[in-house]
């Protein structure tokens, strides 16, 4: 149908085409009948331009309200309703904060100061929306449940309870005062001054009315007082029903599911928090507690590219606990990668996931692609986005054999990629079918609207059977036919609730999530010191370097040569380092093992013998390498157990190994030519001195050589190496193992035998 003004045009055109030659009409009409359709068609157009563009879906944010409510609490609520503000100004749309009030004492004077900000004219656009959960045996009660009254709409758990204010007593007439002034302000439509006066004074009766409707309007229903209800039965009010729901004496304190009954105080009454993002519209994204809702932004960037591989995998996780433990509340994935290694992506995927969503908000961002693994990564973040052309999907676990192609792993891999597909999706409130055809390409997703409420959602063929009526199924979602992988582009992604709305680019994402424009955020990046910690912290570099560590110090002990204590240090060193930048280590463990290495020098130099310094300082290195090799002290879980024992494993294999290469190199040392001459040997074992006393025959070698020893107590010999305090002695014919008291030695040096600890040859300088 064209529009009057369009016939009119025409009719001109044709009354214009009579008067021109005969030449000109035989001509073919084609240009004519195009200039008569641009005509019709151009009022069409600008009507299609004049159309308004469908309102965008309103933002929102979620904060968890504990008690007791405090400045930092009001500075954040502040500051997102300023936030909020703006962006609903800047972005023409609706805005809404959350309020998930939590049982708890809090002081009269801070809720009421955060009450007047929720109460403000300052924030026109965002609508206050107070949710009250279900907690145990718990009511929301006391002066934290000031902060509903002040809210713009209450929405409760069927079965969670609110109210009794001044918890048994009437408040003052100051706090009442504040609280019906604050409710009138409000204006709340489920919520008036008799009902508030309710939840603060046990002593008032309350009453629900129907009146009797005007002509032209419904029956109006409404919250009374006692006092309220004789006056308008005095002033001869029509009143058609009187309910008594509040005796005098009785405390307020409604469930949900009986002020939904009484049609007060609630908007809805739901099962969910999750019901929340149905009921008002916006995205479930934003019922993820914002940890970077206050001033103090921390970003930290994590880039993973190329192939997810242990190494990769190590990398991310190690970069993961430092940014726990540098306190980002805002940590960013950025993700380019084809996939990889099931179990790595799996294992990164539930880190993640796993992290305090109060603590720490974590965002994939996908510029181009991640697909089959770094996709399940993706679905373990708080937030994705993408460029509207990148891609997300494809998740297919296969196998790879060598010298033959690939193929699709069987069902049990599958199966249990499912399950793990399944849990992060609702950890993260995405749809789960959708995840899981993401990896099954015979599983087909359907468009669902709830049957009741109307909300929009994304459902198997088994979810809808199970669900019994209560989804309507809709069309089929176009990329999960059968014998296709799900993958998703930007936009399509965002309409299907796996995404948020896509970003052209970096810059873009920052402005989404409230990054300063002119922050520089730099990107964690894989390099080849990242290589060589998780070679160093594979079980055969760890078990490495502890048996040639030990090995070293063996070595060093019989040799005194300097070039094996320093092979030693550096084992320990790279043992340590590897831990210390893998995760597992701390300054604890640095800090024990080298107390334990004093405590063992004290042993050996200061108080020669075997005791209670030798077995602390044994013990503290045993414990600081276990320690080092775990994230746990006592293990709780059969995971934990497991890592433990095989930290207990690799260090008695590396020490059973040193003991036994102890033992063969005692036999071959002396015959290896170099280190012959190096070997501290027993005097009694040394070649030409004197033999054993046959008296002493029937006795243990070793025990009759320290009774030999003790001998020379008060002889007279000289150094013949640096006694640093230990060394070699010449005594009379022997060369002897001595330890100097005081300073150090010079070789040639006097010295005289002072005692016999043991199988230590004590000797000072003589004088």
């Amino acid at each position: 149908m064209t529009s009057q003004p369009s016939t009119f045009v025409f009719a001109l055109l044709m009354l214009f085409a009579s008067f021109v030659p005969a030449s000109s009409q035989d001509s073919p009409p084609d240009k004519l009948d195009a200039a008569a359709e641009t005509v019709e068609k151009q009022p069409a157009a600008e009507t299609a331009a004049e159309t308004p563009p469908e309102p965008a879906d309103p933002v929102a944010r979620y904060i968890t309200v504990n008690s007791p409510v405090n400045e930092a609490m009001f500075t954040r609520v502040r500051n997102t309703l300023v936030k909020l503000q703006h962006q609903a100004e800047q972005e023409q749309r609706d805005a809404i904060l959350i309020l998930d009030l939590q049982p708890g004492i809090s002081m009269f004077g801070q809720v009421r100061d955060l009450a007047k900000e929720l109460t403000s004219t300052s924030y026109p656009k965002v609508r206050t929306i107070a949710w009250i959960d279900k907690h145990d045996e718990r009511p929301v009660d006391g002066y934290v449940a000031i902060l509903a009254l002040a809210c713009s709409e209450v929405v409760m758990h069927p079965d969670a309870e609110f109210g009794d204010i001044g918890r048994g007593k009437p408040l003052d007439d100051d706090e009442r005062l504040s609280v019906i002034n604050m409710v009138e302000k409000r204006h709340n439509r489920r919520v008036n001054a008799a009902l508030a006066t309710g939840f603060v004074d046990p002593t008032r009766i309350l009453h629900k009315i129907k009146l009797e409707p005007t002509p032209g309007a419904a029956a109006e229903t409404r919250v009374v007082t006692d006092e309220e209800l004789r006056t308008l039965q005095e002033s001869n009010v029509a009143i058609l029903a009187v309910e008594t729901f509040k005796e005098k004496g009785d405390v307020l304190l409604l469930s949900g599911r009986r002020a939904r009954s009484l049609d007060i105080f609630v908007e809805q009454a739901v099962e969910d928090r999750v019901d929340l993002a149905d009921v008002y519209g916006f995205e479930r994204m934003y019922l993820r507690e914002d940890a970077t809702g206050g001033d103090d932004l921390k970003v930290k960037l994590i880039r993973l590219e190329g192939v997810i591989d242990p190494i990769l995998h190590e990398f991310a996780s190690r970069e993961i606990r430092r940014a726990v433990a540098e306190r980002a509340n805002l940590i960013i994935f950025e993700i380019e990668s084809p996939g990889g290694y099931l179990l790595d992506s799996e294992q990164l995927a539930d880190e993640i996931s796993l992290l305090d969503p109060k603590k720490h908000r974590t965002v994939a961002y996908i510029p181009d692609h991640a697909l089959s693994g770094a996709a399940i990564i993706a679905l373990g973040c708080d937030e994705i986005y993408l460029h509207p052309d990148a891609t997300i999907g494809d998740a297919g676990p296969i196998e790879i054999r060598p010298g033959e192609p690939f193929e699709r792993a069987d069902e049990k891999v599958l199966s249990k990629l499912r399950e793990t597909l399944k849990i992060l999706a609702e950890r993260k409130n995405r749809p789960p079918a959708l995840a899981e055809a993401m990896a099954d390409k015979d599983l087909t997703v359907f468009q669902a609207t709830h049957a009741e409420t109307g909300r929009v959602w994304f459902m198997s063929e088994t979810e809808l059977d199970a669900a019994g009526g209560e989804w309507v199924k809709g069309p089929l979602v176009a990329e999960s036919r059968e014998n296709n992988l799900l993958t998703l582009n930007g936009r399509r992604a965002h309409e299907l609730k796996i995404a948020g709305e896509p970003v052209t680019g970096f810059d873009d994402l920052k402005e989404r999530l409230g990054v300063p424009e002119d922050e520089v955020v730099s990107a964690a990046k894989q390099t080849w010191v990242d290589t060589l910690v998780t070679i160093l912290k594979s079980p055969g570099a760890a078990f490495l370097l502890i048996l040639v560590g030990f090995f070293c110090i063996y070595l060093e002990a019989h040799t005194t040569s300097g070039f094996f204590g320093i092979g030693a240090a550096l084992c320990f060193s790279l043992f340590f380092w590897s831990r210390f930048l893998g995760g597992t280590a701390d300054w604890l463990e640095i800090v024990l093992f080298v107390f334990g290495a004093v405590l063992v020098a004290i042993e050996v130099f200061v108080i020669p013998g075997f005791g209670v310094f030798g077995l602390a300082g044994g013990l503290a290195i045993v414990c600081s390498l276990v320690l080092a090799s775990q994230t746990f002290v006592v293990p709780h879980s059969a995971e934990e157990f497991a890592t433990f024992s095989w930290s207990l494993g690799t260090l008695s294999s590396a020490i059973v190994c040193v003991v036994i290469g102890g033992i063969f190199l005692s036999h071959f040392m002396p015959r290896i030519p170099g280190l012959r001459n190096l070997i501290l040997t027993p005097a009694h074992e040394t070649a030409g001195g004197p033999k054993l006393d046959p008296a002493v025959a029937g006795r243990s070698s070793r025990t009759a050589a320290i009774e030999q020893d003790t001998a020379l107590i008060g002889q007279a010999g000289e150094a013949f190496t640096t006694l640093r305090p230990s060394g070699r002695a010449r005594i009379g014919c022997k060369l002897v193992d001595v330890v100097a008291e005081g300073d150090f030695l010079d070789p040639g040096t006097p010295i005289e035998v002072v005692d016999v600890a043991g199988n230590r040859v004590i000797v000072r300088r003589s004088v």
